[in-house]
């Protein structure tokens, strides 16, 4: 009893010391200045701050809280610095936040199994996913506070299982990582060499250099990172014979991603590493468990989808960082049409998983990009608005994957095997980017191993 109780204590410290810090950007100065004042979207690194973030890694709360104060009276004197003040409360909120959702790696279950010889290659690729209603539900700290609910499918693209990775073990001590863009056979590689552990241990640096180790991506897919971490982890565990089942890589990647500083939800993994159509949930505590519910529509149903599913590369790439950390500003600040809309998105994503008819599933599409824009104003460029109007008249629905912004559009066609009257339209409308039209097929299977060769 007295464990539980530490843990449901230190659950109920992570859940509300967070937002309370976040709160604390209500007391920057464009609340009260002029406009051009405005929080900052930097690295909240200021070293003045470092002794109390590193405080609250370790777990001490009472400790880092009395640091954040005793550092905060010497940024109080001028605007600009009460900017980066606040900026740095939102970091120890986002410090806290990490712990709370690597609370999670309690449901991960790795086993230890026979090592595979060395040099045999262990591969696996996976589908890539299209949410269909609910997304944003999922991201941390909606995710754990209110409650996620994402009703996704995994997909082939053009035929294929557009991500993957591979690992074998080598005879030398050290690590060679390899990452293609658009394939193995013709696309762009790097290769990076780690001959010493001292080479890993700026992981959490996007920019730094970086067991032979291989990933891919055919396509610049949104959010396929998520996916691309869960083949790599299954690839890594396979070549070290350790054991693992799907629930475990979900909630794995939940972790790495707290590590890496990458945030983001769990509605990617879910999406890419089960098969077919399925709702993923999250209840509103923690520790955040994400619970999966693979769907069965009727076989009839489903071959009509894929004869009304396509997907249209947009031609303008977006990086979702910053839509994220404004998503989450959003939120702490409990704005009430914020918190009504992640009611929707919620509702929505149920509705959607009982919708077994096109034009519900085409409602339910153009529901959750109105839903997106609301959660994140701006992820709608003008040129695929203009995109989007033009094919208005084709289409049952439709919507950007992920967080939107640009990346991939998926349409849900009013007539089967649409694809020329899409590139036709297009084609005519003018202002677009360099776009590209692909088929979709569902994918039953999800993440998939392969045979050695």
């Amino acid at each position: 009893p007295y464990q539980r109780s530490c843990c449901r204590l230190t659950s109920l410290l992570l859940w509300t010391a967070a937002p309370t810090w976040a709160w604390t950007l209500e007391l920057r100065p464009c609340r009260y200045l002029s406009p051009s004042v405005c929080l900052r979207s930097g690295p909240a690194a200021n070293e003045a701050w470092s002794s109390a973030y590193l405080l609250l890694e370790e777990g001490n709360l009472r400790g880092g809280v009395q640091a954040l104060a005793m550092q905060r009276v010497d940024w109080l004197s001028r605007p600009d610095l009460l900017v980066r003040a606040a900026r740095h409360y939102e970091g120890a909120g986002q410090v806290l936040l990490r712990q709370a959702v690597m609370s999670s790696q309690r449901f991960i279950s790795i086993g230890q199994g026979e090592v595979p010889p060395l040099e045999e290659w262990q591969e696996v690729e996976c589908p890539a996913r299209l949410d269909l209603a609910g997304g944003w539900s999922d991201t941390p700290p909606i995710a754990f506070e209110h409650g996620g609910s994402v009703t996704n499918a995994a997909v082939r693209i053009d035929g294929k299982r557009p991500i993957g990775a591979r690992a074998r073990r080598i005879a030398e001590p050290r690590l060679l990582l390899v990452s293609y863009a658009g394939g193995r056979e013709s696309g762009v590689s790097m290769e990076t060499v780690c001959n010493s552990l001292d080479d890993l241990r700026d992981y959490c640096q996007p920019h730094a250099p970086g067991r032979r180790r291989t990933v891919y991506c055919l396509l610049f897919l949104q959010r396929t990172s998520s996916i691309l971490a869960g083949a790599l982890l299954a690839a890594v565990y396979r070549c070290t014979g350790r054991t693992y089942n799907t629930d475990s890589l979900i909630h794995a990647i939940l972790y790495l991603e707290q590590i890496l500083t990458t945030g983001g939800g769990w509605q990617d993994q879910v999406g890419g590493l089960v098969g077919g159509v399925k709702v993923g949930r999250s209840r509103a505590s923690l520790p955040l468990q994400v619970e999966v519910e693979r769907l069965s529509p009727p076989e009839d149903f489903l071959v009509s989808l894929e004869q009304h599913l396509l997907l249209v590369y947009t031609g303008k790439t977006r990086l979702a960082r910053n839509l994220l950390q404004d998503v989450v500003r959003s939120w702490y600040s409990r704005l009430p049409s914020m918190v009504q809309n992640a009611q929707q998105l919620v509702a929505n994503s149920e509705e959607c998983s009982r919708a077994c008819s096109l034009s519900r599933l085409g409602r339910c599409l153009d529901r959750s990009w109105q839903q997106k824009k609301l959660m994140a104003p701006g992820c709608e460029p003008a040129s695929v608005r203009t995109m989007m109007e033009a094919l208005r008249p084709l289409v049952l629905g439709q919507s950007l994957a992920g967080a939107g912004g640009g990346g991939f559009l998926y349409l849900l066609t009013r007539e089967p095997r649409q694809r020329q009257a899409v590139l036709q339209v297009l084609n005519n409308t003018p202002g677009l980017g360099d776009f590209s039209v692909h088929s979709v097929e569902l994918d039953m299977d999800g993440i998939t191993v392969l045979p050695p060769p």
